[in-house]
């Protein structure tokens, strides 16, 4: 009989998928097929290939039977809630993960991601216990240095990501938080910066520093003076950053709130709509000055 510590180390990092690393597989009960994961499930259930009316998701929590990799045992995952068994198969007894969580039903090889399970957001969570917090409002784990300063929004993860709509709370991906407290993809805001785009998709408020931007929009309107019938005309503003609304006069280039400085407006009322495109024109000419961290 192989030793305990011998069974924790057999196969160990040679199973697995691109999400996991691990040694079983999971028969899914939606379909009665094998699957190295539920996420490798899911890719190939809601694929183009997949009629639409046939798509769908495995939800985790319904996980019953589990393959082991090595000896190709099948067994009912509730055989693993016993406090002896842990994560081995019945068979040859080798872990199948050095994490398991019993109440998501998860195997994992690759303890170096501190997984914790969280018990208020129902999953399993990584990047250690120890640096996140729950928000009761937000409805999901954060940063412990976001704590006193991240703006709370109500269930600000459970709901798709505005750039590429996949579903946040429980993607395997980076996400961010921004300033006004919504949530998306950190490599879809990367590309969202590479398009020259600084603000919220959610909230249209902007999601960094824009200041610099907005000192090159103060010297194109100073270099554009409006003809002399368009002094004296007065529309109305709203701004995105700050929601206040402002009277202000009326320019071809764009729009500053009087209240915040900032350019991110848009026009309410009062004549015909400024010529936004300019805008788009600026921020490209202040990506130079400007990278966003």
């Amino acid at each position: 009989m192989a030793s305990n510590e011998s069974l924790t180390e057999l196969g160990f990092g040679n199973f697995g998928c691109s999400h996991y690393r691990r040694r079983c597989k999971i028969r899914t009960p939606c379909c009665d097929e094998i699957f190295d994961c539920r996420h490798c499930h899911n890719e190939s259930k809601n694929s183009m290939d997949v009629d639409s009316l046939n798509r769908h998701d495995l939800p985790r929590h319904e996980l019953k039977r589990i393959i082991c990799s090595l000896c190709e045992t099948e067994q009912d995952i509730g055989f693993l809630f016993l406090p002896i068994r842990f994560s081995n198969t019945i068979n040859c007894g080798v872990c199948m993960g050095k994490y398991f969580c019993s109440k998501c039903k998860f195997f994992d090889d690759d303890v170096s991601k501190k997984q914790y399970h969280c018990n208020e957001c129902g999953i399993c969570r990584a990047a250690g216990e120890e640096n996140f917090f729950h928000c009761n409002k937000c409805g999901c784990c954060y940063s412990k240095l976001m704590k006193d300063s991240h703006s709370c929004v109500e269930r600000a993860m459970h709901h798709n990501c505005p750039v590429c709509f996949e579903f946040l709370f429980d993607t395997t991906k980076d996400i961010t938080v921004l300033h006004c407290g919504h949530t998306i993809h950190l490599e879809c805001v990367k590309e969202m910066q590479r398009h020259s785009q600084y603000a919220c998709r959610v909230c249209s408020k902007s999601y960094c520093d824009m200041s610099r931007v907005w000192k090159k929009l103060d010297q194109e309107v100073a270099s554009t003076p409006m003809p002399q019938v368009y002094l004296n005309k007065m529309v109305w503003i709203l701004c995105n950053d700050c929601g206040e609304s402002s009277e202000v006069h009326f320019h071809i280039v764009t729009y500053k709130c009087l209240n915040c400085n900032s350019y991110n407006t848009k026009q309410t009322h009062g004549g015909s709509t400024s010529c936004s495109s300019m805008i788009s024109d600026m921020v490209l000419l202040a990506n130079d000055y400007y990278k966003i961290s």
